[in-house]
């Protein structure tokens, strides 16, 4: 018996374009499914050179969204996996400060991106599929100044659990994945240096995940091997949650602050 096989599934994957998408997307056809890499731009070389195929999507817009849902189902049959993967991150900006527009920017692409994939995705799937969220370890909370994309994590979180409720009946399983910061474009993104400067002495491994090493929880979650794994928020940050750091106590220890 092969374990965690994905042969022949038709799976969706979301800003597929680069980072952890690409590397999901890229996971997935190593293992056999039939992978449609979706992102707002071009990666239609990316696709062809790791044997998926391409369609452009904004998943900002509820019609770019079933479009892409109607041309896979249409080109390669029912959908078995959706991974609402796509998100962007916004320079920090206290709460003090906070300027709305760019909250609604986040949360069209990081919240409602994710409402579209789990309104359109089911009525194009087999049941017993599998739909993946990607949430993030800010959803236990961050630091001062992420207040835009810890909240729109959160809801992400909130929107597994129900969505994994109400798709029960259809044995729909849907869960989130909570990854670290990645080592991505996305985690130099200008505006967002405090994350990056601590990451090697508040996360218990000491570094930053690869995107690979998240791609593979993806996989164990899309498989059929998984199938009594729903609503669930699984994190995957280098020991994080579990507490601080050895490194982090030691440099707290060796520059204590003054009272």
């Amino acid at each position: 018996m092969e374990f965690f096989s994905l042969k022949d599934k038709v799976a969706v994957v979301t800003g597929a374009g680069s980072g952890l998408g690409l590397a999901t997307a890229v996971r997935f056809s190593q293992a056999g499914a039939k992978v449609v890499m979706a992102d707002i731009n071009d990666a239609s070389e990316l696709a062809e050179k790791n044997g998926c195929r391409f369609i452009r999507a904004d998943v900002t817009k509820e019609t770019d969204v079933e479009s892409l849902l109607k041309q896979t189902y249409d080109t390669l049959g029912k959908i078995d996996i959706m991974v609402n993967n796509a998100g962007i991150i916004l320079p920090e900006q206290l709460l003090a400060d906070a300027v709305l527009e760019d909250f609604k920017k986040l949360y069209e692409v990081n919240v409602f991106g994710v409402v579209n994939g789990l309104k359109y995705a089911p009525r194009y799937m087999n049941d017993g599929g599998a739909i993946l969220n990607t949430a993030s370890n800010s959803a236990n909370g961050d630091y001062a100044g992420y207040g835009a994309y810890i909240s729109s994590k959160c809801a992400v979180v909130g929107l597994t659990k129900a969505a994994a409720i109400e798709l029960a009946p259809r044995n729909i399983r849907v869960n989130c994945i909570c990854p670290n910061t990645i080592n991505t474009p996305m985690a130099y993104a200008e505006g967002c240096e405090t994350e990056l400067q601590v990451m090697s002495i508040t996360t218990p491994l000491g570094r930053m995940c690869k995107a690979e090493e998240a791609a593979a929880l993806y996989h164990f979650l899309a498989s059929d091997d998984c199938k009594y794994i729903t609503g669930e928020d699984i994190y995957i940050d280098g020991g994080l949650k579990a507490g601080p750091s050895i490194q982090m106590i030691e440099h707290l220890i060796s520059k204590p602050a003054a009272f």
